[in-house]
This record gives C-alpha cells, structure tokens and sequence, in this order.
C-alpha cells in the first residue's frame, strides 16, 4: 500500500508560478514511476507529467516548457513546478505512483486525494 499527501494547491493569477508536492508513504518500493494528472470542470482526466527513478521525465504537449517535474527520492517526495500559468491550468491535479508504463501517461495503482489549482485571467 502507497500513501500519496499533495500540497501546494491555491489561487494566482495568469502568468503565476505555483509548486505542487507529494509526500509517498508505505511501501515505496511501488513508487519508482510517479507523476502528476489533473482533470477540469466538464473534461476528462489527462495526464501532465511523469518521472522514474532515474530522472527521465516525460510531459504533456500542453505544459512542455512551462511545467518542471522532479523528485527527491531520500524525501520520497514528488514536485511539479508550475511556471506561466494560464487560465486553462485550472483543474484539479493528482499525484499518482506505479504508472503502468512511465512514458504513457495514462494509468496508475495510486493516487492522492488531489489538490485544486485555479487560475484567474
């Protein structure tokens, strides 16, 4: 069992930077794929980015260049770095850990609760 805790959620303005973490607890031994999915109002889930143990990172074609995925395997701690933001960011954005596969961002054995991005024009 995997236990993932995301903070740094909140409100800013377009053009804003927020970073988003989360904390992996238990049996971390299924944590070496973890990444981050988001879903808007009226849409379905997608996924934004994902990073194995060795650093290789993937991301959506729609945050490439403005979002910054990493990790800090003592801490067993996850990261997304969000830089100009823009309205359509606004979703909710869940941490997720055991990706089927690292470089499709689709399924996942865990997940957090989620934490709610909102970004104002």
């Amino acid at each position: 069992q995997v236990q993932l805790v995301e903070s740094g959620g909140g409100s800013v303005q377009a053009g804003g930077s927020l970073r988003l973490s989360c904390a992996a607890s238990g049996y971390t031994h299924s944590t070496y794929c973890m990444g981050w999915f988001r879903q808007a109002p009226g849409k379905e889930r997608e996924g934004v980015a994902s990073i194995d143990g060795d650093g290789t990172t993937v991301y959506a074609d729609s945050v490439k260049g403005r979002f910054t995925i990493s990790r800090d395997n003592a801490k067993n701690t996850l990261y997304l770095r969000m830089n100009s933001l823009k309205p359509e960011d606004t979703a909710i954005y869940y941490c997720a850990a055991g990706f089927y596969e690292c470089r499709v961002l689709l399924g996942a054995n865990y997940w957090g609760q989620g934490t709610q991005v909102t970004v104002s024009s």
